[in-house]
């Protein structure tokens, strides 16, 4: 079975490429700059800058990623400890930052935890701290906005995930909401540290090695730049058609800003890869690093593919509707203090 072309990924890649090759080209030359109408002069220098910026956060993107594939997945999973402990929803916080998984992807490797016996505020910290988490985004994010507010932002969503889980575990000692069946007593705790060391025991630092870890980051990146190179598409054309006065009267750093930032995101259907170039867009061109944070947020807990398949994983549409219920005060809250900073 022949499988169809990634008409988005193609398509997106190729804007990105001929948008800055040309800018390249003929950024020196004002002349043929000044003969291209006007919103594509703002694209195609738009692209240019962007990826002039985080060039180096795609390289260590690719690099996070070939060395993560050599993490054994079961290690994430072991690491869980039990469920309906303040220690488990830590832990499945930290999991969830540490798992190199789109927000899609995430979903899957979230059913399969549910399914093991992970309690349901483990599952849902796990889900709310991974989707733009994962150390290649963060590294994107970081040489797109910088250390300070990409600190701030993965904080705060550890943050959110951890009273997430916690609201959802008390929920369900009261009874409010049903529990895992699947759940049962464990603690993996003494399993991880021999797991760790067998990991690095099996480290092989040749250069053949170097390089067929570069060549796996390149191909298991494919989703990361797929939906990356689209949302840098889509943040020029932010930018080419939608003046600075204007962004910033609708996404400036105000309640309404932020409440117009929270309707975009559920109305923008993207990935988490693709949601990261724009909330880097709403920070530096809306000074409004909250609104930029909800919008990050926002998309993960009014995705309605997340809000179906958590549904159809716990065979509750209750459980399913809590997740925005309890995460979106959560994130225009903080967004609102980030605004203030």
């Amino acid at each position: 079975m022949v499988s169809k072309p990634d008409y988005l990924l193609w398509i997106s890649t190729s804007i990105v490429v001929t948008s800055y090759v040309g800018y390249a080209l003929i950024g020196s030359e004002a002349k043929l700059l000044l003969e291209l109408p006007t919103w594509l002069r703002i694209m195609t220098s738009g692209i240019y800058k962007l990826i002039n910026t985080m060039w180096w956060g795609l390289a260590m993107a690719v690099v996070f990623v070939g060395l993560l594939e050599r993490v054994p997945r079961q290690l994430v999973m072991s690491a869980l400890g039990q469920g309906g402990t303040a220690r488990g929803i830590v832990r499945a916080t930290a999991a969830g930052v540490l798992l190199d998984v789109c927000s899609h992807g995430i979903l899957m490797v979230g059913a399969k935890l549910y399914e093991r016996g992970a309690s349901l505020g483990q599952l849902m910290a796990f889900l709310i701290a991974s989707p733009w988490n994962s150390l290649s985004l963060s590294v994107i994010l970081i040489s797109l906005i910088g250390w300070g507010w990409t600190l701030a932002f993965i904080a705060s969503s550890m943050a959110i995930g951890m009273v997430t889980g916690f609201i959802f575990d008390r929920l369900v000692a009261s009874g409010a909401l049903k529990a895992n069946l699947n759940q049962f007593e464990r603690d993996n705790t003494a399993a991880i540290l021999p797991q760790l060391i067998a990991v690095t025991k099996q480290a092989n630092l040749s250069p053949k090695a170097l390089g067929n870890l570069l060549g796996d980051g390149l191909k298991h990146s494919r989703m990361v730049f797929r939906w990356l190179f689209f949302g840098i598409v889509l943040a020029a054309v932010i930018r080419a058609f939608i003046p600075l006065d204007t962004y910033q009267a609708f996404f400036g750093p105000t309640l309404a800003g932020l409440f117009l930032t929270l309707l975009a995101a559920t109305v923008i259907e993207v990935c988490s890869e693709g949601s990261t170039p724009i909330a880097a867009d709403i920070l530096s061109r809306a000074a409004a690093p909250g609104n930029g944070f909800t919008f990050l947020m926002a998309g993960i807990s009014t995705d309605y593919t997340e809000v179906m398949v958590i549904r159809d994983t716990t065979k509750s549409w209750k459980i399913a509707l809590f997740l925005p219920l309890i995460t979106l005060p959560q994130v225009l809250l903080i967004g609102w203090v980030l605004n203030q900073v």
